[in-house]
């Protein structure tokens, strides 16, 4: 399995933003599928959005953070990013990175997010 690290989590006012990161330990890093997920204490963890291996041409999101969140990679640092725009209470969780190879995915060990006045 490979190593996940995230960073960048942080408290933020309503409206701010914040950007995660996830590091790999792998240098097939590229060819992983990535996906970021969230949970709160007592609710199931739910994806937030996903990137295609490779380039990264296919990107999805939920529903609760189209038009906010962008998810994008860089194979060359071996890291993949999740750019928080215009964030709401709601968002509040924490941050899961996840690295998907079609075999047992990987989980990053999480960073807390806080979106509070």
């Amino acid at each position: 399995q490979v190593q996940l690290v995230e960073s960048g989590g942080g408290l933020v006012q309503p409206g701010g933003s914040l950007r995660l990161s996830c590091t790999a330990s792998s240098n097939m890093f590229r060819l992983y599928f990535m996906s970021w997920y969230r949970q709160v204490p007592g609710n199931q963890r739910e994806s937030v959005a996903s990137i295609s291996s490779g380039s990264g041409s296919i990107t999805k999101y939920a529903e609760s953070v189209k038009g906010r969140f962008t998810i994008s990679r860089d194979n060359a640092k071996k890291t993949v990013y999740l750019q928080m725009n215009s964030l709401k209470p709601e968002d509040t969780a924490v941050y899961y990175c996840n690295a998907d190879l079609g075999g047992t995915p990987s989980w990053g060990q999480g960073t807390q997010v806080t979106v509070s006045s």
